[in-house]
């Protein structure tokens, strides 16, 4: 199992630059933005070998969202470079980060920021529903239990070449990496 630097300040940066762009769309608030994180992160382990943050990401019910994006959302509040603000979405309460500074790009590179845009471009015009259903068609988030880490080689993993092989593998995989 690969073990990647967490880089938290480039999770703060990118959340931001998230919410920045999901600002005018209807559909933006948490859950989408953690389906944002999630899809560019393994996007980019794909494309690149590596992640963008390196942060881990758990198996939710709604999906996939980073370990530690709480405490550092809660710390983008309590600096002043973000809120939360409450919103009616099709009848449902959303909780939507609003970006109250520019995120400072430069501690992503342009090939990180470019796998963003591409997940972003993907994902616009669903709602946080249709993005969590997309998550939940990923291996990764398949093979984990609630509350567990999904294994960052899990984007390798396509539903083309799961055999119960791999999927034994891929499970064998992320126990050790929770264990380690």
């Amino acid at each position: 199992m690969t073990s990647f630097p967490n880089d938290e300040r480039k999770l703060a940066e990118l959340m931001l630059y998230v919410a920045e762009r999901l600002r005018d769309d209807p559909a933006g608030g948490a859950t989408k933005l953690n389906k944002v994180l999630f899809f560019a992160e393994f996007a980019h382990m794909r494309a690149h070998g590596r992640p963008i943050t390196g942060v881990d990401y758990q198996r939710l019910e709604r999906g996939p969202a980073p370990r530690r994006l709480l405490p550092v959302r809660d710390r983008l509040i309590s600096t002043g470079a973000a809120e939360v603000t409450q919103e009616t979405y099709l009848g449902l309460v959303q909780h939507r980060l609003v970006a109250l500074r520019v995120p400072d790009e430069g501690v992503l590179e342009p090939g990180e920021l470019e796998v963003v845009d591409q997940v972003l471009n993907e994902l616009h015009g669903r709602s946080a529903s249709e993005a969590s259903a997309l998550s939940h068609d990923e291996l990764g988030w398949q093979m984990v239990d609630d509350g567990e880490t999904i294994p960052y080689e899990a984007a390798y993993l396509r539903r083309a070449v799961s055999t119960a092989s791999v999927r034994r593998h891929g499970a064998e995989l992320a126990k050790k990496r929770t264990a380690g």
